[in-house]
């Protein structure tokens, strides 16, 4: 039930925080989008880190683990912010929320065992993750390649990130597990931005690259969580921030809904009551 909760949660901040990022990427930039929110959650989860000290279980295995869960995400981040720039919300989201099945399926080939009920429920929750993405002819863009490619290559990061996080979170305290991101993100974006005098802020930014950037600290925590308690579940079902990023797109930026990506959020619903179900 816990790796439900957990999953769930995550799809929520990683939803909101995708509509928060396709506004301010517009405004300046995804670099800049990326490296302003990796500083603020470093500012945020560092007063946790130096309360835990150096973890005993740190070890080379799970410094790599971290590494790898860091540049994942970071990848993940620059690859999406520069498809929301040019494509749809509701075309960019649904793809790369394919992070979930990515990450189960690694996690399956590791060895996690699910049982054939719980694999039905995963895999109809993904397959409604992808019909959520799907748009009628009249609504393609001229970018619409681009950026579903883009979309694309960010789940692939996101997968090994979610599935490496999901390897360190019962071995290490949590704000360890959520530090790598952070760290990279700054030492490799916000530094040398500011450094070169292009990291850009304006004041309709501040406030949502703030508010993407404790929401994905509060995501990656709340995923880590329900991973203890299965890494295949949680990465599944926190890939539904398409469904919530969908709706939110319909309402903020007026994107409209076809029946197809209805019919997706619908199977996502679906999905996770029947999982909720088996697990309880």
């Amino acid at each position: 039930m816990l790796a439900i909760l957990g999953g769930l949660v995550a799809a929520f901040c990683f939803g909101v925080g995708t509509l928060f990022s396709a506004r301010s990427t517009r405004l300046i930039g995804p670099s800049s989008v990326v490296g302003w929110m990796m500083l603020v959650g470093l500012i945020a989860v560092l007063p946790f880190v130096v309360a835990d000290g150096v973890p005993a279980q740190l070890d080379r295995g799970s410094a790599t683990w971290l590494l790898a869960a860091g540049l994942g995400n970071v990848l993940g981040m620059l690859i999406v912010y520069e498809a929301l720039k040019i494509e749809w919300v509701g075309i960019v989201a649904p793809i790369t929320s394919t992070e979930g099945a990515m990450a189960a399926l690694i996690a399956i080939g590791a060895g996690e065992q699910i049982g054939g009920g719980t694999g039905f429920a995963l895999a109809l929750i993904v397959a409604g993750v992808v019909l959520t993405g799907v748009i009628r002819a009249e609504h393609q863009h001229l970018h619409g390649r681009r950026g579903a490619l883009l979309a694309l290559l960010s789940s692939v990061c996101f997968g090994v990130s979610l599935y490496a996080t999901g390897r360190v979170s019962d071995q290490l305290p949590l704000a360890w597990v959520v530090l790598p991101a952070r760290a990279t993100g700054v030492l490799l974006v916000a530094v040398p931005l500011a450094l070169t005098s292009r990291l850009r802020l304006t004041r309709q930014a501040f406030p949502l690259v703030v508010a993407t950037g404790l929401l994905e600290v509060f995501g990656v925590a709340s995923y880590a969580l329900g991973a203890r308690h299965g890494i295949a579940i949680a990465a599944v079902l926190a890939s539904q921030f398409a469904a919530v990023a969908a709706v939110g797109a319909y309402f903020v930026f007026k994107e409209r809904l076809g029946r197809i990506q209805v019919a997706g959020v619908v199977m996502i619903l679906v999905g996770v009551a029947t999982l909720t179900a088996l697990t309880a």
